[in-house]
């Protein structure tokens, strides 16, 4: 009787997370719809705006014409004994014609500034939509990973074939979280870089039949956006698998984690190495490559912390790593967020490696991670 409850509250559990996923899914196309009609939006303002700015410049320089067609007919007028009657039709003509295209030229303005401020409008509502199912995917994602968390300590006495389904359906989970992480920092970054280069490579095109100074001044900040760009490019390729742990191995990638954290934060960072330093199977570099990697984001994120130290002790059974700083602390049983997802990410990659992780840390007293995986 006991087991069929524990397979009842199986299937239900499976049922809720099965509908939630599919909401999320729901969620999701409604996310990329209004992205993709956002971008669309988007560069239909930047079209808009650069038609508008080109019929200004129009309607001011027919304008300029209108008037001086009109003081030209006027002296014809005042000196009609000077001029033919053929003179003073053509300049009532010019006049006509100047004024026909004037009108029609301010009609156009006045078409395109309603376009430009509707598109302004619509661009704005699509921005706070994607905003809000953005923070919809999020908060469900969330949701998922504590409910699956939550109904694995109460389900533990499922069977083990149950137990690594269900392990395999938050490896896929993270899976997709992922690429949706990394799909947006692609979309955001690089391809976002990628457009405006392209439209500032069109400027200097027109640019260098008219003014070659500007073109090159165009072309300078052109190269410093491509570096910009290719800088983006390759920090996404590092963080999704540094090419210099199969080049250089553990340490050297450390070293590098360590400095551009330095880098960009101010914060000091040291890097202590023990034992005889050596290249380890490729499965064991980059799991504690992730693990120490999480634990550093964690302390960027959310220790306040000054100094951070990583120490990599090498022995013949085993290798251990202590990542230590001397931020806040925090308490791990009432650890919430991004905190507590990269925690038990740690976890989880330690229990396939069959190794152990600790945490020594308390509100105000820094934190210190203890992990040590057996080498087979």
């Amino acid at each position: 009787m006991e087991v069929l409850s524990v397979k009842a509250l199986d299937r239900i559990v499976k049922k809720t997370i099965a509908a939630i996923e599919g909401g999320k899914t729901q969620i999701y196309d409604i996310y990329e719809a209004a992205r993709s009609e956002m971008e669309n939006v988007r560069k239909d303002l930047e079209r808009v705006k650069r038609e508008t700015a080109e019929i200004i410049t129009l309607v001011d320089e027919l304008a300029q014409k209108e008037r001086r067609a009109r003081l030209r007919l006027m002296e014809v007028h005042r000196n009609f004994s000077v001029y033919t009657e053929e003179d003073m039709k053509a300049a009532y003509t010019e006049v006509e014609n100047l004024h026909v295209q004037l009108e029609v030229a301010r009609e156009r303005e006045r078409n395109l500034r309603q376009q430009r401020d509707d598109l302004e409008i619509r661009l704005r509502n699509l921005q706070t939509t994607v905003q809000k199912a953005e923070t919809l995917v999020s908060q469900i994602g969330a949701m998922l990973g504590v409910l699956g968390n939550e109904m694995g300590n109460v389900l533990n006495h499922i069977e083990s074939l149950q137990q690594r389904q269900f392990f395999a359906a938050k490896i896929i989970k993270a899976q997709e979280e992922e690429r949706l992480r990394v799909s947006r920092e692609i979309h955001d970054g690089p391809a976002q870089a990628m457009a405006n280069i392209v439209f500032r490579a069109e400027v200097c095109e027109r640019l260098l039949e008219t003014d070659i100074e500007r073109a090159k001044a165009e072309l300078r900040e052109l190269r410093q956006q491509v570096r910009a760009a290719l800088q983006e490019t390759r920090k996404i390729i590092f963080d999704l698998r540094p090419m210099t742990i199969d080049d250089l191995g553990l340490i050297p990638t450390i070293r590098r984690l360590l400095d551009d954290l330095q880098e960009r934060t101010g914060m000091i960072t040291e890097l202590r190495v023990m034992g005889h330093e050596r290249r380890l199977e490729s499965y064991i570099e980059v799991s504690l490559f992730r693990i120490i990697q999480e634990a550093l984001n964690n302390v960027e994120r959310h220790s306040q912390a000054q100094t951070v130290m990583v120490k990599v002790d090498f022995s013949p059974r085993f290798i251990s790593a202590v990542i230590a700083d001397n931020g806040k602390g925090f308490d791990p049983e009432l650890a919430t967020g991004y905190e507590h997802f990269g925690i038990l990410g740690m976890k989880e990659r330690m229990h396939i490696l069959g190794g152990d992780i600790s945490f020594r840390t308390a509100p105000g007293q820094g934190t210190k991670i203890f992990v040590r995986v057996p080498l087979k």
